[in-house]
């Protein structure tokens, strides 16, 4: 619901022991959740997609880029397609949670660059024209995330759960949907794809049932108040938002470090670690190990419900660890199998989608509820800020790993 639609009158409500509404609110709850949930699975599935792709996107690249020293070791990482999965949304959240909230038209933009992205990689038939579809769901994935985040606010706490697991789902589903469908082509599974922006408006504006009269009088007076504010004096919001992050660090830090480290092992190594002698081909190991750490996210992501970790700069500390064994593998190949290291893929998500889950449980308990709008959008920025940084720091670790030989 936009700040413009919002209603003026006076609430009236019904007795609470009014069993139709009791009724209503229940099935309302079960409707926002359901709808939450899709939303963060079609949010992040294209950005999934096209992570778990990035292999054979860049395989279009000349042979000349390959290294001399190790075989089918490509100059141009997947760390490049990370780039560019997350630059675009890395800036579209530095600039979204600034900006006033209308929040039908940033649903509808998501939808149209949703669609956009996979018809350009499908479709595109060079490797510029994927890259900007890749460009274009990047910018899809981090409007939508700081868009409904924000709107979360107008809805039960829970919903954000619901949300967190939806999108550690589309880890899963986009992985493995896109892993298992390559075998009709890569044309063809993209545009079968198609379906997510299609299902990304359903969720909005079907199954997603209006803000209930409660939550509204809940959220109402404060949401107003923000709106007028960004409208009326946008100077003096711009210089209250800045004056928040400080005390943001404490989520925001531990938050994009996690990140950093991850995306730096399955951008940097994931594609250089290929363990012969096991059931599955070397060709398909690195789409698996995508596949691997989405199934530790989704489970983690989906885990506050049942517990919940305040102390989440822990999970830098075991993600930092994590860098060393994976590039240490990627330099000796001191594994002897490729289930160890799908063992620590899968611990690797775990961290992964519990720093996510826990960082964003951890603002919704603790921030005034006046700054919740603001803290939920730019916490966004971090992670996709550590993303960004693993991308660079991967092409580098690739390129210079590619350089040595293999051990004997």
């Amino acid at each position: 619901m936009d700040a413009q639609e919002q209603p003026e009158k006076v609430i009236q409500h019904l007795p609470i022991d009014d069993p139709a509404m009791a009724q209503r609110k229940r099935r309302n709850k079960i409707r926002s959740l359901v709808a939450y949930w899709i939303l963060g699975l079609c949010n992040n599935y294209g950005y999934v997609v096209m992570l778990t792709a990035a292999d054979d996107i860049i395989g279009n690249t000349e042979s000349d880029s390959t290294s001399k020293v190790r075989e089918n070791c490509k100059y141009l990482s997947t760390g490049a397609i990370l780039l560019a999965d997350i630059l675009p949304s890395l800036l579209i959240k530095s600039v979204a949670p600034f900006i006033p909230f209308i929040v039908h038209l940033r649903v509808a933009l998501c939808v149209l660059l949703s669609a956009s992205g996979f018809i350009a990689v499908a479709l595109g038939g060079s490797l510029f024209i994927s890259i900007l579809g890749v460009i274009l769901t990047s910018f899809c994935s981090g409007l939508g995330e700081v868009t409904y985040l924000q709107y979360s606010s107008f809805y039960k706490k829970n919903v954000v759960s619901a949300w967190s697991s939806g999108t550690g789902g589309a880890g899963v589903i986009g992985a493995l949907s896109y892993t298992l469908l390559e075998r009709i082509g890569m044309q063809t599974t993209l545009l079968v794809m198609l379906i997510i922006p299609a299902m990304t408006a359903i969720s909005f504006w079907i199954i997603l049932p209006k803000p209930s009269e409660e939550d509204i009088a809940e959220a109402l007076e404060i949401q107003t108040k923000i709106n007028e504010d960004e409208l009326k004096s946008p100077k003096e919001s711009f210089i209250k938002k800045i004056k928040l992050l400080p005390g943001l660090m404490k989520y925001m830090i531990p938050f994009g470090l996690v990140y950093l480290f991850e995306y730096f092992i399955n951008q940097g190594t994931f594609e250089i670690i290929q363990i012969p002698n096991s059931l599955i081909a070397e060709s398909s190991q690195y789409k698996w190990l995508q596949v691997t750490y989405q199934v530790g996210v989704f489970i983690s992501r989906s885990s506050v419900s049942f517990w919940h970790i305040k102390q989440t700069w822990i999970m830098a500390v075991f993600q930092a660890i994590n860098v060393i064994i994976f590039t240490t593998e990627a330099i000796y190949y001191y594994i002897p199998s490729f289930y160890i290291v799908v063992a620590l893929v899968l611990w690797e998500g775990l961290l992964g989608g519990s720093s996510y889950v826990n960082t964003y449980y951890r603002i919704a308990h603790e921030v005034k509820p006046e700054d919740k709008q603001f803290s939920m959008a730019i916490t966004g920025f971090a992670d996709s800020a550590g993303i960004a940084l693993a991308g660079m720091f991967a092409i580098l670790a690739h390129n210079a790993i590619c350089n040595t030989p293999l051990p004997s």
